[in-house]
C-alpha cells in the first residue's frame, strides 16, 4: 500500500514509518519538523517538509493519491493546549480535516489516526476504561482528539472511509522528546543522566497507563488490515502511579537521587487506565512489554545518546 505518515518523523511516526516499510509498503513522511527530527526519518521513506494545515497540502495528495493516511502529526502537549486552546484546535481538528478533504479526492480509503485514550474519557469513573466509557474530555487537547475522531465517523458515514482512532495510552519508549511537559519517562530519564534532580509533581500519586511504543507499533501495523471502523484502546489495563515512574527511572540508573516533589500542577486528571479487551478481540494485539523491561530498553536508548 501507499501510506503517508503524518508526523513521521518524531518518535511515535519513524517507528511505525519502520515497520510499515519493513512490511513492504510505499511509505511517505510529512512533518514540519518543529518536534520531529530529521535524524528519525528512514532512508528508504520519501520526506516531505510540510505543516498539516498547509493548503499545499492540497497539491501533495493530488499528485500522490495515498490509499491510507496514518495521522500523527499533532500539537501534543495538555498544558500548551490549555495555554492556547485556538493553536490547538488549528492543528489538531482543522489540520486533520485539511488531509482528510484533500485525500477524499484523490483515492484515500482509510485513516488510522492516533488518538488519546489518556485524554477523551476525562476524570475516569471505571476502571480500566473501556471504549464504551463517557468521553469527557477536561483539556482541550483531549476536545480537539475527541473532536476528530467524531469528523471520520461523519466521513465513514457520509463518504464510506475507513478508519481506526487507536486512542493511546501514554506512550514511552526509545526516541520520545524529553523536553517539554509531555513524556516523564523521557524527562526524569535526561534529567538524571544530566545529574540533575527529577521532580515529582504534587503527592505524585497520579496514575497513568504506560504503553511501550514497541507494543503501539504492532497495533499500527494491525490496523492496516481489514477491521472495523471504530475506537481501539491501545494501553496496558495497569495504572503507575509517578513514584513507581520515578523510583523505576532512578533504579535502573544507580537510585542516583533521592525522591523530591513539587508544586502540584493545576488541573491534572487523576486517574487514567485503559481496557484492552476489544482491541484483543478485534485486532489480535495484546501488550507484550512489560513496564520493568519497557523502561530498561528506554533507559539502555538514553544511556547511549548521552554517552
Amino acid at each position: 500500500m501507499k501510506i503517508l505518515i503524518t508526523g513521521g518523523a518524531g518518535f511515535i511516526g519513524s517507528q511505525i514509518a519502520e515497520s510499515y516499510l519493513q512490511a513492504g509498503h510505499e511509505v511517505h513522511i510529512m512533518d514540519n519538523l518543529a518536534t520531529g527530527k530529521r535524524e528519525n526519518i528512514p532512508a528508504s521513506a520519501r520526506f516531505i517538509e510540510m505543516d498539516i494545515t498547509d493548503p499545499a497540502v492540497a497539491s501533495v495528495l493530488a499528485e500522490e493519491r495515498y490509499e491510507v493516511i496514518s495521522h500523527h502529526a499533532a500539537q501534543i502537549d495538555v498544558r500548551k493546549s490549555v495555554a492556547d486552546p485556538m493553536f490547538d484546535a488549528r492543528v489538531n481538528i482543522l489540520g486533520g480535516i485539511n488531509l482528510v478533504e484533500n485525500g477524499l479526492k484523490h483515492g484515500l480509503k482509510k485513516v488510522i489516526f492516533a488518538s488519546s485514550g489518556g485524554t477523551v474519557y476525562g476524570e475516569q469513573h471505571t476502571f480500566p476504561a473501556t471504549e464504551q466509557h463517557s468521553c469527557k474530555p477536561i483539556s482541550p487537547y483531549g476536545i480537539a482528539k475527541l473532536s476528530f475522531e467524531q469528523y471520520l465517523y461523519y466521513y465513514h458515514t457520509c463518504f464510506s472511509l475507513d478508519y481506526a482512532a487507536l486512542r493511546y495510552a501514554n506512550v514511552y519508549g526509545p526516541r520520545q522528546n524529553p523536553h517539554g511537559e509531555a513524556g516523564v519517562v523521557a524527562i526524569f530519564i535526561s534529567k538524571i543522566l544530566a545529574g540533575a534532580q527529577a521532580m515529582i509533581n504534587g503527592d505524585g500519586l497520579q496514575t497513568r497507563d504506560y504503553v511501550f511504543v514497541e507494543d503501539l507499533v504492532r497495533a499500527n501495523v494491525l490496523a492496516l488490515g481489514n477491521i472495523p471502523t471504530g475506537a481501539y484502546n491501545i494501553g496496558t489495563a495497569i495504572e503507575t502511579n509517578v513514584v513507581e515512574v520515578f523510583d523505576a527511572v532512578n533504579a535502573a540508573l544507580g537510585n542516583r537521587f533521592e525522591r523530591k516533589h513539587a508544586e502540584a500542577k493545576t488541573g491534572e486528571q487523576k486517574r487514567s487506565v485503559l481496557d484492552y479487551g476489544h482491541t484483543k478481540s478485534i485486532l489480535g494485539w495484546q501488550p507484550e512489554i512489560d513496564f520493568e523491561a519497557g523502561i530498561a530498553k528506554t533507559v539502555a536508548w538514553f544511556q547511549a545518546k548521552h554517552s
